[in-house]
């Protein structure tokens, strides 16, 4: 996976206006690049249909039919919607090389991407997202 950063985000908001919209919680992960505890996301067993939404600014991020069980406590899709809906950037922090997931329209945090983990799914990857990244907008008739 190489990293697509393409530079400035298309909703750009102050850090105030963040911290306005945001509570405490979504505000450290989504702004500050925190991580929700493993298994206390309301996402994480959630099978209803529809389509993930970044909670920052409304995109639309991954669709409930790329979801998956990878049992590793958050959220785990193994592909975003089709075209440019998701960034990825290099993350050396933690002492760790990983490749952070972000919002390609507001830039903040989702989570992290892994590959060649073995899952049965069409792209051996793993986008390991926050819950309190996202909102689920269910399909017609899924509530």
């Amino acid at each position: 996976m190489k990293p697509t950063d393409t530079g400035r985000p298309r909703v750009v908001r102050s850090e105030r206006e963040w911290r306005e919209q945001l509570t405490a919680e979504e505000y450290a992960v989504l702004r500050e690049a925190g991580t929700e505890r493993p298994w206390t996301g309301e996402y994480t067993d959630t099978k209803t249909v529809g389509v993930y939404q970044c909670r920052a600014c409304g995109a639309e991020l991954f669709r409930s039919d790329a979801k998956f069980e990878s049992h590793c406590g958050w959220p785990s899709f193994f592909s975003p919607l089709a075209g440019d809906s998701v960034v990825l950037r290099e993350d050396h922090s933690l002492g760790m090389a990983r490749v952070e997931v972000l919002c390609a329209t507001c830039h903040s945090h989702l989570g992290h991407v892994f590959s060649g983990e073995g899952y049965n799914t069409p792209t051996d990857q793993r986008y390991c997202i926050n819950s309190v990244s996202l909102r689920l907008e269910p399909a017609e008739g899924h509530g």
